[in-house]
Protein backbone atom coordinates (compact mmCIF):
# COMPACT_ATOMS: atom_id res chain seq x y z
CA UNK A 1 0.00 0.00 0.00
CA UNK A 2 0.97 3.87 -0.63
CA UNK A 3 2.14 5.40 -3.43
CA UNK A 4 2.89 4.12 -6.61
CA UNK A 5 5.21 6.20 -8.54
CA UNK A 6 2.25 7.30 -10.30
CA UNK A 7 2.71 11.24 -9.97
CA UNK A 8 5.44 13.20 -10.60
CA UNK A 9 7.46 16.50 -9.74
CA UNK A 10 7.81 18.34 -13.08
CA UNK A 11 8.40 22.13 -12.54
CA UNK A 12 9.02 24.30 -9.79
CA UNK A 13 9.58 28.23 -9.12
CA UNK A 14 11.19 30.20 -6.45
CA UNK A 15 11.72 33.72 -5.21
CA UNK A 16 15.31 34.59 -4.39
CA UNK A 17 15.35 34.64 -0.70
CA UNK A 18 16.05 38.92 0.31
CA UNK A 19 15.83 40.82 3.31
CA UNK A 20 12.55 41.76 4.42
CA UNK A 21 13.42 45.19 4.40
CA UNK A 22 14.71 45.32 0.85
CA UNK A 23 11.69 42.59 -0.92
CA UNK A 24 9.56 43.84 -2.26
CA UNK A 25 5.73 44.08 -1.01
CA UNK A 26 3.37 42.01 -3.00
CA UNK A 27 -0.36 40.33 -1.97
CA UNK A 28 -0.44 36.73 -1.01
CA UNK A 29 -2.91 36.37 -4.09
CA UNK A 30 -0.29 37.98 -6.60
CA UNK A 31 2.30 36.01 -5.41
CA UNK A 32 0.61 32.79 -5.94
CA UNK A 33 -0.64 33.58 -9.50
CA UNK A 34 3.49 34.95 -10.33
CA UNK A 35 5.05 31.81 -9.39
CA UNK A 36 2.20 29.44 -10.13
CA UNK A 37 2.78 30.95 -13.71
CA UNK A 38 6.55 30.52 -13.05
CA UNK A 39 6.24 26.98 -12.56
CA UNK A 40 3.70 26.08 -15.14
CA UNK A 41 6.31 27.49 -17.48
CA UNK A 42 9.13 25.71 -16.04
CA UNK A 43 7.17 22.76 -16.20
CA UNK A 44 5.75 22.90 -19.86
CA UNK A 45 2.26 23.46 -18.63
CA UNK A 46 -0.40 25.95 -19.13
CA UNK A 47 -3.08 27.02 -16.22
CA UNK A 48 -5.90 25.24 -18.33
CA UNK A 49 -3.90 21.86 -17.76
CA UNK A 50 -4.79 22.85 -13.38
CA UNK A 51 -7.27 21.22 -11.53
CA UNK A 52 -5.57 21.19 -8.22
CA UNK A 53 -4.51 23.40 -5.74
CA UNK A 54 -2.48 23.22 -2.19
CA UNK A 55 -1.64 26.17 -0.58
CA UNK A 56 -0.86 27.73 2.98
CA UNK A 57 -3.60 28.99 5.42
CA UNK A 58 -2.50 30.50 8.40
CA UNK A 59 -1.31 33.99 7.14
CA UNK A 60 -2.72 33.86 4.17
CA UNK A 61 -3.01 37.94 3.85
CA UNK A 62 -6.15 38.30 1.79
CA UNK A 63 -8.35 35.61 3.74
CA UNK A 64 -8.51 33.75 7.09
CA UNK A 65 -10.63 30.68 5.52
CA UNK A 66 -11.95 29.58 1.96
CA UNK A 67 -7.73 30.07 0.94
CA UNK A 68 -7.80 27.85 -2.16
CA UNK A 69 -11.40 28.92 -3.51
CA UNK A 70 -10.06 32.46 -3.12
CA UNK A 71 -6.39 31.37 -4.89
CA UNK A 72 -8.34 29.31 -7.45
CA UNK A 73 -11.25 32.11 -8.32
CA UNK A 74 -8.05 34.60 -8.91
CA UNK A 75 -6.28 32.37 -10.88
CA UNK A 76 -9.46 31.47 -12.63
CA UNK A 77 -9.46 27.24 -12.73
CA UNK A 78 -11.70 25.23 -11.67
CA UNK A 79 -10.76 23.03 -8.77
CA UNK A 80 -11.59 19.13 -8.14
CA UNK A 81 -8.67 19.48 -5.60
CA UNK A 82 -8.38 21.95 -2.66
CA UNK A 83 -6.47 21.85 0.38
CA UNK A 84 -4.86 23.64 2.99
CA UNK A 85 -1.69 22.81 4.74
CA UNK A 86 -0.86 23.55 8.37
CA UNK A 87 2.42 22.17 9.03
CA UNK A 88 4.38 24.68 9.40
CA UNK A 89 8.21 24.54 7.99
CA UNK A 90 6.70 20.75 6.88
CA UNK A 91 4.19 21.92 4.95
CA UNK A 92 5.85 22.04 1.59
CA UNK A 93 6.74 17.95 1.96
CA UNK A 94 2.98 17.26 3.16
CA UNK A 95 2.00 19.02 0.08
CA UNK A 96 3.76 17.12 -2.10
CA UNK A 97 2.51 13.99 -0.93
CA UNK A 98 -0.93 14.82 -0.68
CA UNK A 99 -1.17 16.15 -4.59
CA UNK A 100 0.47 12.72 -5.10
CA UNK A 101 -2.37 10.97 -3.41
CA UNK A 102 -5.20 12.86 -4.97
CA UNK A 103 -3.68 12.53 -8.31
CA UNK A 104 -2.94 8.72 -7.74
CA UNK A 105 -6.51 8.14 -6.34
CA UNK A 106 -7.98 10.01 -9.71
CA UNK A 107 -9.58 13.00 -8.17
CA UNK A 108 -7.24 15.39 -10.19
CA UNK A 109 -4.42 15.53 -12.60
CA UNK A 110 -1.85 18.69 -12.11
CA UNK A 111 -1.75 20.20 -8.64
CA UNK A 112 0.28 23.33 -7.91
CA UNK A 113 1.28 24.15 -4.16
CA UNK A 114 2.25 27.50 -3.33
CA UNK A 115 3.42 29.21 -0.46
CA UNK A 116 3.77 32.73 -0.89
CA UNK A 117 6.32 34.43 1.93
CA UNK A 118 6.79 37.96 0.81
CA UNK A 119 5.36 40.42 2.70
CA UNK A 120 1.96 42.53 1.84
CA UNK A 121 1.20 45.78 1.65
CA UNK A 122 -0.63 46.95 4.66
CA UNK A 123 -3.26 49.33 5.79
CA UNK A 124 -3.94 51.22 9.05
CA UNK A 125 -7.38 49.73 8.83
CA UNK A 126 -5.73 46.10 8.96
CA UNK A 127 -5.56 44.74 12.35
CA UNK A 128 -4.24 40.72 10.04
CA UNK A 129 -0.67 42.09 10.15
CA UNK A 130 -0.69 43.33 13.54
CA UNK A 131 -1.13 39.90 14.86
CA UNK A 132 1.09 38.28 12.45
CA UNK A 133 3.86 40.67 13.88
CA UNK A 134 1.85 39.98 17.44
CA UNK A 135 2.39 35.92 16.86
CA UNK A 136 6.37 36.53 15.53
CA UNK A 137 7.66 37.97 18.78
CA UNK A 138 6.51 33.96 20.05
CA UNK A 139 7.35 32.13 16.70
CA UNK A 140 4.87 29.06 16.47
CA UNK A 141 4.06 29.17 20.26
CA UNK A 142 0.12 30.24 20.92
CA UNK A 143 -0.81 33.69 23.34
CA UNK A 144 -4.50 32.74 23.00
CA UNK A 145 -6.26 32.11 26.35
CA UNK A 146 -6.44 28.59 26.82
CA UNK A 147 -3.50 27.23 25.07
CA UNK A 148 -1.61 25.33 27.44
CA UNK A 149 2.06 27.08 26.09
CA UNK A 150 0.42 30.59 26.74
CA UNK A 151 -0.02 29.29 30.85
CA UNK A 152 3.16 26.59 31.05
CA UNK A 153 5.69 28.21 28.45
CA UNK A 154 5.51 31.37 27.86
CA UNK A 155 5.61 32.83 31.23
CA UNK A 156 8.69 30.76 32.07
CA UNK A 157 10.65 32.25 29.10
CA UNK A 158 10.23 29.52 26.43
CA UNK A 159 9.50 32.19 23.91
CA UNK A 160 9.74 31.49 19.81
CA UNK A 161 11.99 28.89 18.65
CA UNK A 162 15.47 29.50 19.72
CA UNK A 163 15.07 28.32 23.49
CA UNK A 164 13.09 25.06 22.31
CA UNK A 165 15.96 23.66 19.76
CA UNK A 166 18.46 24.72 22.48
CA UNK A 167 16.92 22.55 24.80
CA UNK A 168 17.44 19.99 22.50
CA UNK A 169 20.55 20.32 21.87
CA UNK A 170 20.82 20.53 25.72
CA UNK A 171 19.28 17.36 26.32
CA UNK A 172 21.34 15.73 23.79
CA UNK A 173 24.39 16.76 25.38
CA UNK A 174 23.68 15.27 28.87
CA UNK A 175 22.94 12.00 26.88
CA UNK A 176 25.33 11.68 24.00
CA UNK A 177 27.39 14.62 24.53
CA UNK A 178 28.21 17.78 22.15
CA UNK A 179 31.13 18.92 20.09
CA UNK A 180 30.67 22.55 18.75
CA UNK A 181 33.18 21.72 16.30
CA UNK A 182 31.70 18.70 14.81
CA UNK A 183 28.25 20.59 14.84
CA UNK A 184 29.70 23.98 12.97
CA UNK A 185 31.19 21.78 10.21
CA UNK A 186 27.55 20.95 9.10
CA UNK A 187 27.08 25.02 8.61
CA UNK A 188 30.56 25.45 6.79
CA UNK A 189 30.10 22.43 4.23
CA UNK A 190 26.05 24.07 3.48
CA UNK A 191 27.59 27.11 3.29
CA UNK A 192 30.26 25.41 0.69
CA UNK A 193 27.63 24.53 -1.33
CA UNK A 194 25.49 28.04 -0.97
CA UNK A 195 28.73 29.68 -2.47
CA UNK A 196 28.26 27.55 -6.11
CA UNK A 197 24.59 28.39 -5.95
CA UNK A 198 23.85 32.10 -6.97
CA UNK A 199 20.28 31.83 -6.07
CA UNK A 200 20.88 31.79 -2.34
CA UNK A 201 21.01 34.65 0.14
CA UNK A 202 24.88 34.04 1.37
CA UNK A 203 26.35 33.32 -2.27
CA UNK A 204 30.04 34.13 -2.11
CA UNK A 205 30.47 34.37 1.81
CA UNK A 206 32.48 31.52 2.40
CA UNK A 207 32.87 30.56 6.73
CA UNK A 208 34.86 28.62 8.70
CA UNK A 209 34.57 26.57 11.68
CA UNK A 210 36.11 29.00 13.73
CA UNK A 211 33.51 31.28 12.39
CA UNK A 212 31.05 29.63 13.21
CA UNK A 213 32.33 29.29 16.60
CA UNK A 214 33.03 33.00 16.98
CA UNK A 215 29.58 33.79 16.21
CA UNK A 216 27.25 35.23 19.26
CA UNK A 217 25.71 32.76 21.32
CA UNK A 218 21.86 33.17 20.90
CA UNK A 219 20.53 30.19 23.07
CA UNK A 220 23.50 27.89 24.24
CA UNK A 221 24.41 25.70 23.07
CA UNK A 222 23.40 27.79 19.87
CA UNK A 223 25.60 30.13 18.05
CA UNK A 224 24.38 32.55 15.32
CA UNK A 225 25.99 30.94 12.48
CA UNK A 226 23.91 27.66 13.30
CA UNK A 227 20.66 29.24 13.56
CA UNK A 228 18.28 30.15 9.94
CA UNK A 229 17.98 33.72 8.70
CA UNK A 230 14.30 34.24 8.05
CA UNK A 231 13.85 36.33 4.62
CA UNK A 232 11.44 36.91 2.75
CA UNK A 233 10.81 34.36 -0.68
CA UNK A 234 8.04 32.20 -1.62
CA UNK A 235 7.88 29.40 -3.80
CA UNK A 236 5.89 26.90 -6.13
CA UNK A 237 5.68 23.04 -7.20
CA UNK A 238 3.44 21.46 -10.08
CA UNK A 239 3.07 17.55 -9.79
CA UNK A 240 1.10 15.68 -12.38
CA UNK A 241 -0.09 12.23 -13.30
CA UNK A 242 3.09 9.93 -14.42
CA UNK A 243 1.99 9.57 -17.90
CA UNK A 244 1.79 13.82 -18.71
CA UNK A 245 4.62 14.22 -16.89
CA UNK A 246 6.67 12.19 -19.95
CA UNK A 247 5.34 15.16 -22.17
CA UNK A 248 6.94 18.29 -19.87
CA UNK A 249 10.16 20.13 -20.43
CA UNK A 250 12.21 18.53 -17.92
CA UNK A 251 13.16 14.74 -16.32
CA UNK A 252 9.81 13.60 -14.13
CA UNK A 253 10.78 13.36 -10.72
CA UNK A 254 8.38 10.12 -9.30
CA UNK A 255 7.24 10.41 -5.82
CA UNK A 256 7.65 6.90 -4.63
CA UNK A 257 7.57 7.35 -0.94
CA UNK A 258 6.21 9.84 1.94
CA UNK A 259 5.71 9.42 5.45
CA UNK A 260 4.48 12.19 8.09
CA UNK A 261 4.43 12.12 11.89
CA UNK A 262 3.27 15.04 14.73
CA UNK A 263 3.24 13.98 18.06
CA UNK A 264 3.74 17.49 19.96
CA UNK A 265 3.07 21.09 19.32
CA UNK A 266 5.94 21.64 22.07
CA UNK A 267 9.03 19.96 23.17
CA UNK A 268 7.98 20.49 26.76
CA UNK A 269 5.00 17.85 26.56
CA UNK A 270 7.54 15.56 24.23
CA UNK A 271 7.95 12.02 26.23
CA UNK A 272 11.52 12.13 25.09
CA UNK A 273 12.74 14.86 22.85
CA UNK A 274 15.66 12.85 21.72
CA UNK A 275 12.99 10.62 19.68
CA UNK A 276 11.45 12.66 16.83
CA UNK A 277 8.60 12.94 14.42
CA UNK A 278 11.45 12.42 11.66
CA UNK A 279 12.17 8.65 12.98
CA UNK A 280 8.56 7.29 11.85
CA UNK A 281 7.78 9.42 9.17
CA UNK A 282 11.39 8.04 7.40
CA UNK A 283 10.32 4.82 8.06
CA UNK A 284 7.50 4.86 6.63
CA UNK A 285 8.86 6.48 4.03
CA UNK A 286 11.41 4.33 3.12
CA UNK A 287 9.26 1.69 3.28
CA UNK A 288 6.66 2.54 1.32
CA UNK A 289 9.72 3.11 -1.46
CA UNK A 290 11.03 -0.05 -0.95
CA UNK A 291 14.47 1.39 -0.26
CA UNK A 292 16.48 2.26 2.59
CA UNK A 293 18.91 4.99 3.56
CA UNK A 294 21.60 4.04 1.95
CA UNK A 295 20.22 3.48 -1.27
CA UNK A 296 20.51 8.23 -1.58
CA UNK A 297 22.24 9.73 -3.73
CA UNK A 298 21.34 13.36 -1.60
CA UNK A 299 19.55 14.06 1.51
CA UNK A 300 17.46 17.59 1.24
CA UNK A 301 17.25 18.08 5.16
CA UNK A 302 15.20 20.53 6.79
CA UNK A 303 17.60 22.46 8.24
CA UNK A 304 16.65 25.12 10.79
CA UNK A 305 19.08 24.74 13.51
CA UNK A 306 22.52 22.36 13.03
CA UNK A 307 20.94 20.59 15.84
CA UNK A 308 17.98 19.94 13.65
CA UNK A 309 20.25 18.21 11.08
CA UNK A 310 21.90 15.90 13.39
CA UNK A 311 19.06 14.76 14.82
CA UNK A 312 17.44 13.91 11.52
CA UNK A 313 20.31 11.72 10.14
CA UNK A 314 20.21 9.74 13.19
CA UNK A 315 16.30 9.26 13.30
CA UNK A 316 15.93 8.68 9.66
CA UNK A 317 18.53 6.14 9.97
CA UNK A 318 21.44 7.36 7.70
CA UNK A 319 23.53 7.32 11.47
CA UNK A 320 23.50 5.14 14.61
CA UNK A 321 21.34 6.68 17.36
CA UNK A 322 23.49 9.23 19.70
CA UNK A 323 26.76 8.35 16.96
CA UNK A 324 25.30 11.01 14.71
CA UNK A 325 28.76 13.26 15.65
CA UNK A 326 30.93 10.46 14.65
CA UNK A 327 28.92 10.34 11.14
CA UNK A 328 29.30 14.09 10.60
CA UNK A 329 33.48 13.78 11.31
CA UNK A 330 33.45 10.66 8.92
CA UNK A 331 31.54 12.89 6.06
CA UNK A 332 31.85 15.49 3.92
CA UNK A 333 28.20 17.14 3.32
CA UNK A 334 29.40 19.20 0.30
CA UNK A 335 28.35 18.50 -3.30
CA UNK A 336 31.68 17.38 -3.66
CA UNK A 337 31.99 14.89 -0.83
CA UNK A 338 31.10 11.62 0.24
CA UNK A 339 27.55 12.34 1.88
CA UNK A 340 25.71 15.51 -0.50
CA UNK A 341 22.91 17.28 1.90
CA UNK A 342 21.47 20.32 1.13
CA UNK A 343 23.33 20.83 -2.05
CA UNK A 344 21.53 24.41 -2.37
CA UNK A 345 23.03 25.81 0.93
CA UNK A 346 20.29 24.34 2.39
CA UNK A 347 17.89 27.30 4.57
CA UNK A 348 21.10 28.15 6.98
CA UNK A 349 22.69 29.20 3.79
CA UNK A 350 20.05 29.48 1.11
CA UNK A 351 17.85 31.59 3.58
CA UNK A 352 14.58 30.29 5.46
CA UNK A 353 11.74 32.07 3.46
CA UNK A 354 8.86 31.53 6.21
CA UNK A 355 6.50 27.99 5.93
CA UNK A 356 8.27 28.24 2.43
CA UNK A 357 11.71 27.77 3.75
CA UNK A 358 10.73 23.78 3.26
CA UNK A 359 10.60 24.01 -0.15
CA UNK A 360 14.11 24.76 -1.31
CA UNK A 361 14.76 21.65 -0.15
CA UNK A 362 11.89 19.65 -2.24
CA UNK A 363 12.56 22.06 -5.22
CA UNK A 364 16.73 21.22 -5.24
CA UNK A 365 15.83 17.90 -4.99
CA UNK A 366 13.53 17.79 -8.37
CA UNK A 367 16.54 19.91 -9.99
CA UNK A 368 19.14 17.52 -8.92
CA UNK A 369 17.50 14.66 -10.45
CA UNK A 370 16.75 16.69 -13.32
CA UNK A 371 20.45 17.49 -14.04
CA UNK A 372 19.54 21.08 -13.71
CA UNK A 373 21.67 22.08 -10.72
CA UNK A 374 24.41 23.75 -12.77
CA UNK A 375 27.73 24.31 -10.81
CA UNK A 376 26.78 21.92 -7.62
CA UNK A 377 25.29 19.45 -10.10
CA UNK A 378 26.22 15.75 -8.72
CA UNK A 379 27.07 12.85 -10.62
CA UNK A 380 24.63 10.08 -8.74
CA UNK A 381 21.34 11.96 -8.64
CA UNK A 382 18.84 9.71 -9.29
CA UNK A 383 17.44 8.79 -5.40
CA UNK A 384 16.35 11.73 -2.54
CA UNK A 385 15.11 11.90 0.48
CA UNK A 386 13.80 14.82 1.79
CA UNK A 387 12.59 15.95 5.00
CA UNK A 388 10.59 18.86 6.65
CA UNK A 389 10.26 20.17 10.03
CA UNK A 390 7.85 22.40 11.29
CA UNK A 391 7.55 24.20 14.64
CA UNK A 392 9.92 22.47 17.41
CA UNK A 393 10.36 18.82 15.88
CA UNK A 394 6.55 19.24 16.30
CA UNK A 395 5.30 18.47 13.37
CA UNK A 396 7.87 15.99 10.40
CA UNK A 397 7.29 14.34 6.99
CA UNK A 398 9.76 12.82 4.56
CA UNK A 399 9.40 12.20 1.22
CA UNK A 400 11.70 9.64 -1.65
CA UNK A 401 11.96 10.89 -5.06
CA UNK A 402 12.83 8.68 -7.67
CA UNK A 403 14.13 9.76 -11.31
CA UNK A 404 11.67 8.84 -14.08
Amino acid sequence: MGLQGKAALVGAAQYQPEKYSSAPRMFHLEQVADLTLQALDDAGLSLSDVDGLITSGPHFHEASSFVPAMAGEYLGVALNFAEVVDLGGASSVGMVWRAAAAIELGLCDTVVCVIPARMTPMSVHDDHMAEVMKASRFGGHSTRFGAPEAEMDLPYGHMAQNTGYAMIAQRYAAIHGYDAATLARIAVDQRFNACHNPGAMFYGQPITVDDVLASRMVAEPLRMLEIVMPVAGGGAMVVTRADKAQSCKHRPVQIVGCGEHVQTKSPTYAADMLATPIGPASRKAFAMAGLSPRDMHMAQIYDCYTITVLLTLEDAGFAEKGKGLDFVRAHDFTFKGNFPMNTHGGQLSFGQTGSAGGMTQVIEAMQQIQGRAGARQLARHDLAYVSGTGGVMSEQGALILKGA
